[in-house]
């Protein structure tokens, strides 16, 4: 077993900050969906994207995105919750679905996931393996016969591997 952190923290990855993603849950969750992430890309100074991931029991279709982004965009209005210029992207989390909270490390263990680490471990940034869940605040990943326990706070993104 690799020499890996024994005590993680919960962190954040490149999600919004906690107060846009509840803002956007409470319009997102009554229209039916599941809110997947909320992640805000960009420095701030300039331009900025709001991805919002949604999705549904029965699939995301276009209308759906559609649906979602207007109510977002007449919400985002009124509450002005972000400093200056943005772009709203609403999408379906897609076969490489991100993963952003503990829950989904466990509700997708046994697939394989691709994850990028904010910071290198031993000179090691990225990782493919197979997901073993999540426990005390660290992602638990299979890579060949090692297992990586992986700081949360150190995740930069975390997709599925899509097996087509």
């Amino acid at each position: 077993m690799g020499q890996w952190p024994i005590f993680c923290l919960w962190g954040k990855m490149r999600r919004a900050p906690e107060k846009l993603n509840a803002l956007i849950a409470r319009t997102v969750e009554p229209m039916g969906y599941e809110l997947v992430g909320v992640e805000l890309a960009g420095s701030g100074k300039g331009s900025q994207t709001l991805r919002v991931y949604i999705d549904h029991a029965d699939g995301i279709t276009l209308d759906d995105c559609v649906a979602v982004s207007h109510q977002l965009s007449g919400m985002l209005d009124v509450e002005d919750p972000i400093a200056g210029n943005y772009e709203l992207e609403v999408s379906s989390p897609g076969l490489d679905r991100p993963l952003f909270r503990p829950e989904h490390y466990d509700r997708f263990a046994g697939e394989r996931v691709r994850i990028k680490l904010a910071r290198a471990i031993g000179g090691r940034r990225n990782f493919e393996g197979v997901l073993r869940g999540h426990a005390d605040n660290c992602v638990i990943l299979a890579v060949d016969e090692e297992e990586y326990r992986l700081a949360f706070d150190n995740i930069d993104t975390a997709r599925l591997v899509p097996q087509i």
